[in-house]
């Protein structure tokens, strides 16, 4: 069975939102699944009047955090991290650093990867921070699987690196029927050429 990892970080809860769609979607896509957030780096205090954020960590802190374990695990790897000034946050750089010992080794290389994200507006980064992972991926010998436009939903979204999800300027936006459409897809494509490159 291929083994799909999503690892993510997320502050406000979308991208656990995001996470979650598209772990249901590598499971329907057939592959065995493991979920994992990244652990927050931030002492809560300093985040306590963010109900939102205050509200995700509480709903995650006693999950399982990821681990390089995860990814040695996977078959592929959909990684997800909020943009931080058109790059990945803090906490999700500082796991992709605490890799170098598997990266060493090549226990990061050939396996299939593809990322999602989220911002406050339309173009805050989403496309940069996808590309700028994607840099990191290609360090570790990874296969990079963008979406592209191999399905006609992705004209919909309109992104072809992975998947963004628009938050609004108080971060409210529900995830809406094309993001959610594109990131079953990046799932489902995922597990696929993972699958192949298992084989």
């Amino acid at each position: 069975m291929t083994k799909i990892a999503v690892l993510y970080y997320s502050s406000t809860g979308h991208g656990t939102t995001m996470a979650d769609i598209v772990g249901k979607a590598a499971e329907a896509a057939g592959a065995e699944v493991r979920v994992r957030h990244i652990a927050e780096t931030k002492d809560p205090a300093t985040f306590a009047e963010n109900p939102a954020w205050t509200a995700n960590y509480e709903a995650t802190k006693d999950l399982p955090a990821a681990t390089g374990d995860d990814i040695v695990w996977a078959d592929g790897v959909i990684f997800g991290s909020p943009t931080r000034f058109g790059s990945t946050t803090s906490q999700f750089q500082t796991f992709i650093d605490s890799l170098g010992g598997l990266w060493a080794q090549g226990a990061l290389a050939n396996k299939a990867y593809a990322a999602f994200t989220s911002s406050q507006t339309a173009h805050g980064g989403q496309e940069t921070t996808i590309v700028n992972l994607y840099t990191s991926l290609m360090h570790f010998g990874g296969v990079l699987v963008p979406p592209g436009y191999t399905d006609g939903l992705k004209f919909a979204d309109g992104n072809p690196y992975g998947v963004g999800h628009v938050t609004g300027p108080e971060n409210k936006n529900e995830i809406d029927d094309a993001t959610r459409n594109a990131l079953e897809h990046l799932a489902t494509r995922v597990t696929g050429i993972a699958a192949k490159l298992a084989s």
